[in-house]
């Protein structure tokens, strides 16, 4: 079972992370939190772990959040891609010899 975090919880696991900063990625949904049965927000380790690199880029390289959200949305993208590279490895390699060394040299031919 997943373990789910409180609002304090979160804040004082997460770098940087203070309650304003918070409850600003969440409007502008650079995280998105699960509603608790009280109605509160409540997040899931990989809110925590994205919570965490969010609150580096702001505090590191000082990041508004417009740019925040665009390369959040470029990692989330980037991440997507390497899932569909990884399924299309898989599915390359169940092929038998022939086709494998056809899809071979066809992106060798491509690039």
């Amino acid at each position: 079972m997943t373990r789910i975090y409180t609002e304090s919880e979160v804040i004082a696991a997460v770098a940087y992370l203070t309650e304003p900063r918070l409850i600003a990625f969440c409007q502008a949904r650079l995280v998105s939190p699960v509603q608790g049965e009280s109605g509160a927000r409540m997040y899931r380790e990989t809110d925590i772990a994205r919570l965490q690199l969010v609150s580096d880029l702001a505090e590191n390289y000082e990041l508004p959040d417009d740019a925040l959200d665009m390369v959040m949305s470029l990692i989330d993208q980037l991440n997507t891609m390497r899932g569909d590279m990884r399924a299309l490895m898989q599915a390359v390699a169940a092929e038998s010899d022939e086709v494998r060394m056809r899809i071979h040299t066809t992106v060798h031919r491509l690039r």
